[in-house]
């Protein structure tokens, strides 16, 4: 029978112990103001219901109160385990007789435990529970001794202390897993916290910035792009997502960046490769990426990681800065080179014309000077572009200023039979410029055209305002035109379509059309023609 009764006390204590426990794993809220004297209430309110089931033998009641004492003592401290001891002893009273022994026995307990718990405050709870435990077999034998009961009966004692030894380390069991597993919980929960926050502040950086970010199967199929590759490319994620990235690169980059790609197998470490990528309206863009390996477990290349910028603006860049150096080091070398050639060509000159007076019947004298003024030419478009100029700004006329530039070329337009319209949509039109460079470069211009229509035709000229507030001046021709992939380097210094030309002309048309802070842009087809069009700003 009594196997019985403690076996119920013991599912009672664990339930009490559980019950709390349980209830708080499913409740998230901050603790609650002097929450260990509301536990040490809970935990007493507990002890009545075991001291109600207790074991009752010669005007004794025996129960697993004192097992409940020490939990709340060890793990709670000395407040809330005199509550909880306090409503046990109330309800031990109430029960059963021998008052005056529970009081003594009730009063050491808790003053020892009180003493115990202060005295070994810093040490874990676990090892407190033990300490409090041994005192109570020390004091509980201590007592019985005193009180002479039951000395006939040590196995009832026996019992007693084991089944006590049971619900202590039962109970203790029971918090410190729920402890740990509160811990780890927490510790699980903050990792959680940590990896979303984590993941958010990636998906922030990978959705904001311009960097092209995608992640590439070692096969070099795309598996995930950033949502940059919209705005940059024009691509939808769905749009690349499982695409072989060599697709999209200029058939005479693949070759060149397959054996970057493959040779970062075996030596497993990032790359820095330029390329050409084709966005969705089709044209090529210069990018420049990082590639990074990812390795798997077992050290092999697994994924790559691919961050990459369109450079173009760079490369722009880049190539007006290489275009500024080389028209620098041409044009020092050139006003070196003209200076040196003018003065024995001045010689040579001067000798020729005396010796054609003289002898009037020298069928090659006309030749020799046509190219010594041809030579003379070259060397003072050498010193043009070497020489800074002297430039006076003036207000002028666009339409005047073109009449004066026909003007002088109207005998050159009846030797080639070439006949010019001038089109002027609103006069007057000024500008502030130097007349006698812009008349430079519109003789070189029109003289180019001139040159393309071997066979005659019509020159129009047209000037006109745009809707930006800007001067615009087009020169179209009807000669031979000009292939499409040679535009971009009309302008480059000593390059020319002509025959006997040195490309200079352009390459000064350029110098003064930009010291007007103004631009030059070039439109032709071949055997339809070639349209020039200048833009000036307008004279304040």
């Amino acid at each position: 029978m009594n196997f019985f009764n403690y076996i119920v006390n013991l599912s009672i204590f664990c339930l009490f112990v559980i019950m709390p426990l349980v209830i708080r794993s499913f409740i998230n809220h901050k603790p609650i103001n002097q929450v260990r004297l509301w536990v040490g209430v809970y935990a007493g309110m507990f002890t009545i219901i075991l001291v109600m089931l207790s074991i009752k033998q010669q005007g004794y009641a025996y129960d697993l109160r004192y097992a409940t004492v020490i939990l709340v003592f060890a793990y709670l401290g000395p407040a809330a385990g005199i509550i909880t001891g306090g409503i046990a002893l109330l309800a031990r009273l109430f029960v059963g007789g021998e008052w005056y022994q529970a009081i003594i026995g009730f009063s050491i307990v808790m003053a020892s435990f009180s003493v115990l718990h202060k005295s070994f405050s810093r040490i874990t709870p676990i090892k407190r529970v033990v300490l409090l435990f041994v005192t109570f077999v020390c004091m509980y034998i201590f007592y019985v001794s005193i009180f002479h009961i039951f000395n006939d009966n040590l196995l009832f004692h026996f019992e007693y202390l084991l089944f006590m030894v049971i619900g202590v380390v039962i109970g203790a069991l029971l918090i410190e897993s729920y402890v740990k597993l509160h811990r780890l919980n927490y510790q699980l929960s903050y990792m959680y916290k940590k990896v979303e926050e984590s993941e958010s502040n990636y998906r922030l950086i990978a959705e904001n910035t311009v960097d092209l970010i995608s992640v590439m199967d070692k096969d070099y199929v795309l598996r995930y792009i950033s949502p940059s590759h919209k705005y940059i490319l024009g691509y939808e994620e769905s749009d690349l997502t499982g695409v072989k990235l060599s697709e999209l690169i200029h058939p005479d980059d693949v070759y060149k960046l397959k054996n970057r790609w493959d040779g970062m197998f075996e030596i497993k470490q990032s790359q820095l490769i330029e390329y050409r990528l084709q966005n969705k309206s089709g044209d090529w863009i210069e990018i420049e990426s990082r590639l990074m390996p990812v390795k798997g477990e077992d050290d092999s290349i697994e994924h790559f990681v691919k961050i990459s910028r369109d450079i173009s603006e760079r490369k722009k860049s880049e190539e007006i800065l290489l275009q500024s150096e080389k028209l620098s080091v041409v044009g020092e070398l050139a006003a070196g080179v003209a200076h040196e050639i003018r003065n024995p060509l001045t010689t040579i000159k001067g000798f020729v014309q005396l010796y054609k007076n003289e002898n009037k019947s020298m069928e090659y004298t006309e030749l020799l000077l046509s190219e010594l003024e041809r030579i003379e030419t070259i060397t003072s478009e050498f010193l043009a572009l070497g020489k800074p100029q002297a430039v006076k700004l003036s207000r002028m006329n666009v339409k005047e200023l073109i009449e004066h530039t026909l003007d002088i070329l109207s005998p050159q337009f009846i030797m080639n039979d070439i006949q010019f319209h001038l089109i002027v949509e609103e006069t007057p039109i000024y500008i502030t410029c130097d007349k006698n460079q812009l008349k430079q470069v519109f003789i070189n211009l029109i003289k180019n055209a001139i040159e393309s229509m071997k066979g005659g035709g019509g020159i129009y000229i047209n000037i006109k305002k745009d809707q930006a507030g800007a001067c615009i001046i087009s020169f179209q021709d009807q000669g031979c035109g000009i292939p499409e992939e040679l535009l971009p380097r009309l302008g480059e210094p000593f390059y020319t379509l002509k025959e006997k030309g040195t490309g200079l002309g352009l390459m000064i048309c350029h110098k003064i059309i930009k010291q007007h802070n103004g631009s030059i842009s070039y439109l032709s087809k071949v055997n339809e023609g070639t349209l020039i069009e200048i833009t000036l700003p307008l004279a304040s």
